[in-house]
């Protein structure tokens, strides 16, 4: 089993970002939803990223967003990844001209393996506990068995996991990656050190 990489999502303070990267986090992720409780301004997204290292991966969470939006995002944050949680096509992430993640939300069950090759500049997919098209973050867990079988693009495990259950989370699905939101937080958008530490100790361990 390789071991997975690990996002610490909905930053929304520098101090939160920089313990994340300190602590051993490979990805860091800003939440560019106006309705999401960790909804981050660009400006501020960008500023924290300066901070960053080189080896740290920015990743930013769009929902259904206009594509000038996106775009004023990329050019905030050269190296961003996108991340789509919406109903955008596969013309429409493909659109900006590099790879990105998408997000499947599988409440309502797997989508059919055929919707997921409308994807094809996707690295990855992130499953998600929420309905198909609705943004994540919910601190739900949802039935780890629906991606039993799953052979596709690497997989991002999200939904509900806390240091509590990750170990076993991986040990189930084997993922490439795993992404936490509110399971280490104190309050949405802000994130405990103590968790963080915990939560990427425990990933690391198995």
């Amino acid at each position: 089993m390789n071991q997975p990489r690990i996002k610490i999502c909905g930053i929304t303070r520098p101090e939160d970002a920089l313990h994340a990267e300190a602590a051993g986090a490979d990805a860091i992720g800003f939440v560019f939803v106006p309705k999401s409780r960790r909804n981050i301004p660009v400006e501020a997204a960008a500023n924290i990223a300066a901070m960053l290292g080189p080896y740290i991966t920015v990743v930013g969470l769009f929902l259904d967003a206009a594509r000038t939006d996106v775009e004023a995002a990329l050019s905030a944050i050269p190296d961003l990844v996108p991340q789509f949680h919406g109903q955008e096509s596969g013309e429409y992430c493909d659109g900006f001209g590099r790879s990105y993640v998408k997000a499947i939300g599988v409440g309502n069950g797997m989508p059919a393996a055929d919707e997921l090759q409308r994807y094809q500049r996707a690295s990855a997919f992130l499953f998600d506990s929420n309905v198909a098209g609705e943004l994540g973050g919910t601190g739900h867990v949802f039935d780890w068995d629906v991606l039993r079988g799953y052979a596709g693009k690497p997989l991002v495990l999200a939904g509900g996991l806390d240091e509590n259950n990750v170990a076993t989370a991986i040990q189930t699905v084997s993922p490439y990656a795993v992404d936490v939101s509110s399971g280490v937080e104190s309050a949405p958008g802000i994130k405990e050190s103590g968790r963080v530490s915990r939560f990427i100790n425990l990933v690391r361990g198995v």
